[in-house]
């Protein structure tokens, strides 16, 4: 009787354990199913976040910074679906309950040309001219309130060598942000310092990246359709110069149905002061208004 008795326990420990596993298992089945579909719809409508991947935005912000995009900003698109789903939407125009950017916001986009999303300042509304000269930004023929504030020595990003970059403080319609320009910029870069024209479609934006010696953005002529006989750039959606693959295109004026939503908040980041030799040390970045 003793035997058939442990038999019995031991068996009854088997499906007791089961009965736990399958239990555990139907819990976290249940969790999941209502925690997947809320988090979707989150990052949908609210707000998802995003890693900074290039200096473009130095020293607004830096390569690791966690940043937090207002989705229901600027209203919605089919590139609002996180995760790349948008890609199984037919492409569409216009945006639904479409709110109005502003001029100095920090904007998620895609890229025009290709599937890469992208993050820049917003410095031409439809119907703005905007054009550099010899490093100074043009606003509608005139130029941009800006002021110098300190040079700044730093390593950027992946790179072997320590650069110098003067920093000025633009405002355009009280809003205010930091940039650089670096002391010794690359040329075909350097080359953005003065430009044409550019005239900003309706319904499209320009984008401009505060580290303006490593970004390459709406000043670029790459991505853009040719000028007019008055030698402006005023239409959007040519197709690209010969021999400028799309990899290659700046990202030219942004339609609005591009936008993804605005960049609100760095919420925390892995850059470090000490890896990139900064000196002084550039703005700490936890949980930092944008």
């Amino acid at each position: 009787m003793s035997d058939t008795s442990q038999t019995s326990d031991a068996s009854e420990e088997k499906r007791s354990l089961k009965d736990k596993i399958l239990k555990e298992l139907r819990e976290w089945a249940v969790t999941l199913a209502i925690f997947i579909p809320a988090f979707y719809m989150f990052s949908f409508l609210v707000y998802e976040q995003r890693v900074i991947p290039s200096e473009s935005m130095v020293p607004t912000l830096q390569v690791g910074d966690r940043v937090a995009v207002n989705k229901f900003a600027y209203g919605y698109s089919r590139y609002s679906l996180p995760w790349g789903l948008w890609r199984i939407i037919p492409d569409g125009d216009g945006r639904v309950m479409g709110g109005k950017p502003e001029r100095g916001d920090v904007a998620v986009f895609m890229h025009p040309h290709t599937d890469r999303v992208m993050i820049k300042r917003i410095i031409g509304l439809p119907g703005d001219e905007v054009q550099m000269i010899d490093e100074q930004l043009y606003l509608n023929g005139e130029p941009i309130q800006r002021e110098f504030v300190r040079r700044i020595e730093y390593v950027p990003h992946g790179a072997n060598f320590t650069e110098t970059a003067r920093e000025y403080r633009e405002t355009i319609d009280g809003h205010s942000w930091l940039s650089h320009q670096w002391q010794q910029g690359p040329d075909q870069i350097r080359s953005l310092d003065t430009t044409p024209v550019f005239q900003v479609p309706e319904g499209h934006y320009l984008f401009i990246g505060d580290n303006r010696d490593n970004s390459e953005d709406g000043r670029s002529t790459t991505g853009h359709c040719p000028p007019n006989e008055q030698g402006v750039i005023d239409r959007a959606g040519c197709e690209l110069p010969r021999g400028v693959s799309p990899e290659k295109a700046s990202v030219g004026f942004v339609p609005s149905e591009n936008l993804i939503g605005r960049a609100d908040t760095v919420l925390f980041s892995t850059y470090s002061c000490d890896r990139a030799n900064a000196e002084p040390c550039m703005k700490k970045r936890l949980w930092r208004g944008l």
